[in-house]
């Protein structure tokens, strides 16, 4: 049976490991051209009721608000909200079904670039500086490492920073991933190995467009180690500076079960995860560091879902 790819070992404490809301606000964006128009408010007989096309399949994408894109999802975000286990649970049928790990990513990557682009441009930051994509070694850093390739055939200038003891993501996903961004012309491959290298690479945070968060799924206890730990104090730093954050699946150390935290944690503008909603995300605590939330369609079948 294939392994889940949110499945990763579970991080007690580890510097390495492994998945819209008010009350946090997006920075107040800069005067910017008239908005698109508001998407058509939903009823029985609209598109709610039909799958949307999967992220890599959707060819306006790329065009979308950060309301938009949560009205083409709007299935999935008014699912009924799953915890971690069953999450993985899902995964791990659906690659039972049939469904490659590899396109599971590939679709969590593309939603998580769409949602930077918007959010970059809801708060006038397109083009205006480096995006910085944080990723972990396992499966959510996978995400990170597909977000990145999209955003650089966006034309965006990306820096895409592995961060973890090895200089080697872990799983065959997200190795493909992080090899295939050494052909991408707009995209810079960094490996941070220690906390040290994470400072260096703080230097001049404010300049960056986005900062995104792929460090850590689920399976996060305990308070988080160097490399990881840096990271994660290096996001606060670039929030406290103004700069916009979207965390990928959760905030790196926000329990997708309970919505408890770890502690130094990643609070978020914007978090895009998948498949269905996390009551972790929901529950008060989690909420306060997830932002606004999407939920974006993977390729995950409902029939995953009965196990």
């Amino acid at each position: 049976m294939p392994a889940s790819r949110r499945n990763a070992p579970r991080a007690t404490g580890a510097s390495a490991g492994e998945s819209g809301r008010p009350g946090v606000p997006v920075p107040a964006p800069k005067p910017a051209p008239a908005p698109k128009p508001a998407p058509k408010a939903a009823t029985s007989t609209d598109d709610r009721n039909v799958p949307a096309p999967l992220p890599s399949a959707d060819p306006e994408l790329f065009g979308m608000s950060l309301d938009e894109l949560a009205h083409r999802w709007a299935r999935s975000m008014e699912s009924a909200p799953i915890g971690a286990e069953a999450m993985r649970g899902a995964d791990h049928r659906a690659q039972a079904m049939g469904v490659l790990g590899a396109s599971l990513m590939e679709n969590a990557g593309c939603a998580v670039a769409a949602a930077v682009k918007a959010l970059a441009i809801l708060t006038a930051r397109w083009e205006k500086g480096p995006i910085l994509v944080l990723c972990g070694p396992g499966n959510n850093g996978g995400d990170g490492f597909v977000a990145a390739r999209y955003l650089s055939r966006q034309g965006a200038k990306v820096v895409a920073v592995l961060v973890g003891t090895e200089g080697r993501p872990v799983g065959k996903d997200a190795v493909r991933n992080w090899d295939r961004l050494e052909a991408e012309d707009h995209v810079e491959r960094i490996h941070t190995p220690v906390a040290r290298d994470v400072t260096i690479l703080g230097q001049g945070i404010e300049k960056a467009a986005v900062v995104v968060d792929a460090l850590l799924g689920t399976g996060v206890q305990g308070p988080l180690r160097d490399p990881i730990r840096s990271a994660v104090e290096l996001i606060g730093r670039a929030r406290r500076a103004g700069i916009p954050i979207l965390a990928v699946d959760t905030p790196t150390a926000v329990d997708l079960t309970s919505g408890d935290l770890s502690d130094p944690v990643v609070n978020a503008h914007v978090t895009v995860t998948f498949h269905k909603p996390k009551a972790g995300l929901l529950a008060r605590r989690g909420s306060a560091m997830a932002g606004r939330v999407l939920v974006a369609p993977i390729g995950i079948p409902q029939e995953a879902d009965r196990g």
